[in-house]
């Protein structure tokens, strides 16, 4: 046979089969003395044992130790490990569609989807999001939660839900928002830059930005500066840098980044 008809006679392509040469799974037929691959019955039965082992999920490395005569796993050992495997990947699936009819029943977010803790969060000030600033805000926090480790994520969202877990906290945070869009078309030297950083402030626990040393000029930061209006961006950078080196420290006196 040719690899052609090899191939369309157990279903598979003939680059499948090359493939499978190049691997070491199919053993290489003799050549006829134009060239031609000569295929056999056998190496038919070996492809289509290939086939069947693939279609059942198995590996090709796993295929491999199924096919070695002298070495490799025994038939039944891989597939009862694929089984396990399968097990797994059930429970999993199952998981991923509870969080997909969670979210479904919920309503997805523009930012979502996000974790639980932080989709409850945006549940509960979710009457902030007409304030272009709010709207933004979950936005980052949904991109910050994303690229945190697990237990960063947690004090994260843990620190935010205590900071807006009252009616007070919210009417903050409203107040902070409203005063930040407010900035928008204004200079960073406008006065209302720190009333709305201090404003922020007022929102943000101590906790949230640990660091006494923040380069304001890393990758993160800039990028983040110049997603807003300069006097927005401003009153951020002062909201960070009063958090982070006490709330009764001195404002920093340099120019805003670029």
């Amino acid at each position: 046979m040719r690899i052609g008809e090899l191939a369309d006679a157990v279903g598979v392509t003939t680059r499948t089969v090359r493939h499978y040469h190049h691997l070491g799974l199919l053993p290489e037929p003799e050549r006829l003395s134009n060239g031609y691959r000569d295929y056999t019955l056998r190496h038919g039965v070996v492809l289509a044992r290939i086939r069947r082992l693939t279609e059942l999920g198995l590996g090709l490395g796993e295929v491999r130790d199924v096919l070695a005569d002298d070495v490799g796993k025994d038939i039944s050992e891989v597939l009862a490990e694929l089984d396990e495997d399968l097990a797994r990947q059930e429970v999993a699936i199952r998981e991923r569609r509870a969080r997909l009819r969670a979210l479904m029943e919920d309503g997805v977010t523009v930012e979502g989807p996000v974790s639980d803790e932080l989709a409850s969060l945006f549940r509960r000030t979710a009457h902030l999001s007409d304030s272009p600033m709010a709207a933004k805000d979950r936005e980052i926090l949904a991109l910050i939660e994303t690229t945190a480790g697990a237990e960063e994520r947690g004090r994260l969202t843990s620190l935010l839900g205590d900071s807006l877990g009252t009616a007070e906290g919210l009417e903050r945070a409203r107040a902070a928002y409203a005063l930040l869009d407010d900035l928008v078309d204004a200079e960073p030297s406008d006065p209302r830059v720190d009333e709305a950083a201090r404003a922020l402030v007022d929102c943000l626990p101590d906790e949230l930005l640990p660091s006494a040393t923040v380069d304001h000029d890393s990758s993160f930061l800039r990028a983040l500066y110049a997603d807003f209006a300069p006097a927005q961006a401003e009153a951020i950078r002062r909201t960070i840098h009063i958090v982070t080196r006490g709330r009764n420290s001195p404002e920093p006196t340099q120019d805003p980044p670029a």
